[in-house]
């Protein structure tokens, strides 16, 4: 069998070469009509040799799919370029993640260009992702969510723009931007609590927001905390905000204990994830005596 039709010896190496990939008569890029890119079974063919024709087989599609994006540019084809850039990106995610964030930008810049701001920020999000997950920078990952957001809301699509937002104050908040987060999560709350479909995930912000403004200062929490009852009177009523007045006063009273138990009641009812549990352990080691404690 073969991943690719024979070249013929008497045609030059960017003659048309029919392609499964790439259509009849599709012009192949160089390394691609030449070479060793055909793989044929042999009964004494070692797994190792096949394995490592595999391999080159698949880096060769993804120099095309990049190759492909190029040519299309050349012909104007603007739409059919993003495409290509956009494939070549996701071939890459996992062997070449720094290249696959190149490819996605390109794309996102002919995106941009068309007036495609809503695919753009599609691929902004893919971007954040693979800085979260493949290279661990944060900082970037944040820059390319709140750009995803700006061109959502751009587009007047608020609720994916707000998810982007909500990654951007959680990640604030780990990294000690608490301004930053308190900022986001009200500017959410806000806009949530009187959307009847949204309004319950209003609480949620308000908590977070208000987290943040513990872990800064005690008073700023207290003032935070009369100001979202204030806006939005179902909160009173909640189990967050119930909670939140137990950690004030137990912080008041410098008391490590009953900030403890408060926190293990609530946890027994709604489980803590771990964004909420740093940011409730980076309170408690506010309170005089408590050093690197645990919540337990």
């Amino acid at each position: 069998f073969s991943l690719g039709a024979e070249p013929d010896p008497h045609l030059p190496g960017d003659a048309k070469i029919p392609n499964p990939d790439f259509g009849s008569g599709a012009i192949l890029p160089p390394g691609l009509a030449s070479g060793p890119f055909l793989l044929h079974s042999r009964g004494n063919t070692r797994v190792e040799e096949a394995c490592e024709m595999y391999t080159r087989a698949a880096n060769m599609f993804k120099i095309a799919k990049n190759w492909s994006a190029k040519l299309h540019m050349q012909l104007q084809s603007k739409h059919d370029s993003a495409t290509s850039f956009v494939d070549a990106g996701n071939a890459y995610k996992k062997a070449d993640p720094q290249e696959a964030i190149n490819c996605l930008n390109a794309a996102i810049d002919i995106y941009t260009d068309m007036g495609r701001f809503t695919i753009a920020a599609k691929h902004h999000i893919t971007i954040a992702e693979i800085y979260e997950a493949e290279l661990v920078d944060i900082e970037k990952a944040i820059a390319h969510y709140e750009q995803a957001a700006d061109y959502y809301k751009g587009e007047e699509s608020n609720s994916s723009a707000n998810k982007c937002l909500l990654k951007v104050a959680a990640y604030a908040a780990q990294l000690e931007q608490y301004q930053k987060a308190i900022e986001i999560y009200e500017q959410v709350g806000t806009n949530t609590m009187d959307n009847p479909l949204l309004k319950y995930s209003a609480k949620e912000y308000f908590f977070k927001a208000a987290l943040c403004h513990f872990i800064v200062d005690e008073l700023n929490a207290k003032l935070a905390l009369e100001k979202y009852e204030e806006m939005f009177p179902a909160f009173t009523d909640s189990r967050e905000c119930k909670l939140l007045k137990k950690l004030l006063e137990a912080h008041e009273e410098q008391n490590s204990e009953a900030y403890t138990e408060a926190v293990k009641e609530f946890d027994s009812i709604s489980r803590l994830d771990q964004w909420l549990t740093t940011m409730l352990l980076r309170i408690k080691k506010t309170i005089q005596g408590e050093g690197d404690g645990d919540l337990k």
